[in-house]
């Protein structure tokens, strides 16, 4: 459905019937302000029909989450739904879980939650100490980097890679020989880091530096994304950058792609004005079909064709002079602008034609309802950065319809035409007159980034007014050919990170379940049960590998590893074996026993209660681990690009390779654990059981 077209008031109809089912129907929103507005607005419909309605947004207390997804519709932004979904994997008790099993989600603005906002992984992280010193000195080296020469940078797709120079400088700094060695991993991540905060995150634009703290910028909605921080030493590296005091790391505990979250609904569905460009992805990734519904009354804005300049000076300088023009007439102008630091610029151009103008980003987030309360009006002139693009209803002032309505000035193509149509839909909703136009140069990001050569062509014989207007035919074709390239690159990017994803998201399953298994089960001490066979056969393969000869198998470090899984009895291996299967038989028999008089413990609640707390601390310290461990692998697989391997299945092979290893670590913990917690109670039981073999052989001889 268009812009303005009523999608959210569409949205109640299908809420209200799955609603009715009692499993509970999700509404997402991009932000917590329209998650609010639309369960304050359109909740009094459901509650009016004898539903239920809650809100869930960031920074509730656990009961008034619970609550709210006890409601028979709740509404919320997409990332606390994900991030709900993480914390309820990481309680120590199942009665802390707020989330129900899920049913129904409608996401208003769907291309927004699941195609923009997939490039970044929701991740839950805890604090650990950040070695302040290491990322000073990083800082400054990157400082000191030439692209090209130390390290080389995919403007397309933003890969940072250290060269060989790049990787000699930091041994010189650090004074170490090889920095791909395993022992200097952690130099070589937080150089690597360094680099990406020096070349990657620009002030201003990703970021700004508010009461000496580094705070992200979403990019999609030019909001400050409050309470998020990234992680892995990168928010520390842009603070050292910044000459800042350096805060804890975070470390993560926990994450999911936005992609891998919102496929775990059953049923999933959403409205927005821009999908029809992302059909394929849709369909690829999420098995959705992308349906158009025509509008309601005939769209009367006017969409121009965008006038591209020479360089940056030349639009701004147009610009400022179009925006004078219709500024003298009264009609009302948006100015649309990708970052701070470029609507503050265009700002300073218009001070200096005297022209009046308010500017909406996220420094001034706080009078963003009074800004935008006047942007219709007569005379009016705001720049805003891409908050005033989704759900923003911008009412038209008394006399301005006669004046052509809104008119909608685009100061940079977006990376995608999606974000560029919002822009433009925020002019003519409802058969409103209104227009729209873009002023771009070529020196903009997009063609920096994706049209690199063929603007270095066209440069060569560019034909341009006198205001730096370009002429050449073709440059249209080239901007949307730009569009088309960027849109294509930023899909493969989304794609490729969710096979990568694919791989942990696997992983993540076998150990929620298992993590599950420990919370419900009420005899947790079975699951650690099977845990020591496993892990006694992991030794075997271990200390019995196919490449030795029988004679040369350490049976003797065998051993000691098994002793340490039990208690009670000394394990003994037969002197001469000569096959592996034999050294599994062996262990088995010898453990068997051992087992056995575990399995007498069942009954024991108290023990029972303590194992459940072991083993879902045992899980977690060791998921935690794995997911560094993922993360390490994927950097290391940037640094290995040249061996012309394939780095999926790197990867994958790799990622499988630890997870197992993950596994054997759960299965050693817990069984050693379980050794030390039951060796009083079987030796308790031990006692009982000869006192009672004792009092028995009395009774027989009374009998006698």
């Amino acid at each position: 459905m268009a812009t303005g077209e009523g999608k959210t008031l569409v949205g109640s109809l299908p809420a209200y019937l799955r609603a009715l089912e009692g499993k509970g129907v999700h509404i997402i929103t991009v932000n917590d302000y329209l998650a609010k507005r639309d369960r304050d607005l359109i909740g009094k419909i459901h509650e009016f029909l004898g539903l239920t309605v809650g809100l869930n947004v960031p920074m509730m207390e656990p009961e008034q989450k619970k609550a709210a997804y006890e409601a028979d519709i709740t509404y919320g932004i997409g990332t606390e739904f994900g991030f709900d979904f993480l914390r309820d994997n990481m309680v120590q008790d199942v009665s802390q879980r707020v989330q129900r099993p899920y049913h129904y989600a409608i996401i208003d603005e769907i291309d927004s939650v699941l195609i923009d906002e997939a490039k970044t992984p929701l991740i839950i992280a805890g604090k650990m100490e950040a070695a302040a010193n290491l990322h000073q000195i990083c800082a400054r080296l990157a400082k000191r980097f030439e692209r090209d020469v130390d390290y080389t940078f995919d403007d397309e797709t933003k890969a940072t890679n250290l060269t060989e120079e790049g990787i000699n400088k930091v041994e010189r700094a650090f004074g170490v020989d090889n920095l791909y060695d395993l022992e200097h991993q952690t130099l070589y991540h937080y150089a690597i880091q360094a680099l990406r905060a020096h070349v990657m995150f620009k002030r201003d634009v990703d970021y700004i530096v508010q009461d000496g703290k580094v705070m992200l910028v979403d990019m999609f909605t030019g909001r400050i994304m409050e309470g998020r921080t990234l992680s892995d030493g990168l928010h520390q590296a842009i603070e050292a950058k910044e000459g800042l005091e350096i805060t804890e790391e975070n470390k993560s505990q926990a994450s999911v792609t936005i992609q891998n979250y919102f496929r775990m609904y059953p049923i999933l569905s959403g409205m927005t004005g821009t999908a029809k460009t992302e059909e394929k992805e849709f369909s690829n990734t999420y098995n959705m079909e992308v349906v158009p519904i025509p509008t309601n009354k005939p769209i009367q804005r006017v969409d121009m064709l965008e006038r591209v300049y020479a360089t940056k000076h030349d639009k701004y300088v147009a610009m400022a002079n179009e925006i004078k023009e219709r500024h003298e007439k009264g009609q009302p102008i948006l100015v649309g602008t990708t970052s701070i630091i470029q609507s503050e610029k265009i700002g300073e151009y218009l001070k200096k034609e005297n022209l009046p103008c308010e500017i909406l980003n996220a420094k001034t987030v706080e009078q963003e309802v009074s800004i935008i309360s006047l942007a219709g009006q007569k005379g009016h002139i705001t720049i805003a950065t891409n908050m005033a693009g989704r759900g923003t209803d911008i009412l038209l002032g008394e006399g301005v319809a006669e004046l052509g309505g809104l008119h909608i000035l685009g100061t940079e193509k977006h990376e995608s035409r999606r974000i560029d149509n919002q822009l433009r839909g925020r002019a003519g909703r409802q058969g409103d007159p209104g227009s729209s136009q873009f002023f771009i140069s070529i020196e903009d990001e997009l063609f920096r980034r994706f049209s690199h050569e063929e603007i270095e062509k066209l440069q060569q014989k560019l034909q341009t007014d006198e205001t730096g207007l370009i002429l050449n035919k073709n440059i249209h074709e080239l901007v949307e050919r730009t569009q088309r390239i960027c849109e294509g690159s930023n899909y493969a990017i989304r794609e490729y990170n969710l096979k990568l994803d694919d791989i942990v998201n696997d992983q993540r399953k076998v150990i929620y379940n298992l993590r599950d298994n420990a919370l419900m089960n009420e005899d947790v001490l079975s699951l650690i049960l099977e845990m020591i066979p496993r892990y006694s056969h992991y030794l075997v393969d271990k200390y019995c590998p196919k490449g030795l000869e029988p004679e040369e198998w350490p049976l003797d470090r065998l051993v000691n590893e098994l002793n340490q899984l039990i208690v009670g009895q000394k394990i003994q291996l037969p002197v001469e074996v000569n096959e592996v299967d034999e050294v599994h038989g062996a262990v088995a028999q010898a453990i068997e026993p051992y087992l056995e008089n575990l399995e007498k413990l069942k009954d024991n609640t108290n023990l029972q209660q303590v194992l459940r707390r072991v083993l879902v601390a045992v899980i977690d310290k060791h998921w935690v681990n794995h997911l560094e461990s993922m993360t390490r692998i994927k950097e290391g697989i940037g640094l290995r690009h040249y061996q012309q391997e394939d780095p999926l299945r790197l990867y994958q092979n790799e990622g499988l390779e630890v997870f197992h290893h993950t596994f054997s670590l759960i299965d050693h913990d817990s069984s050693v654990q379980l050794a030390r917690i039951a060796a009083p109670l079987l030796e308790q039981l031990a006692e009982e059981e000869a006192a009672e073999q004792d009092g028995k052989g009395e009774e027989e001889l009374d009998a006698e």
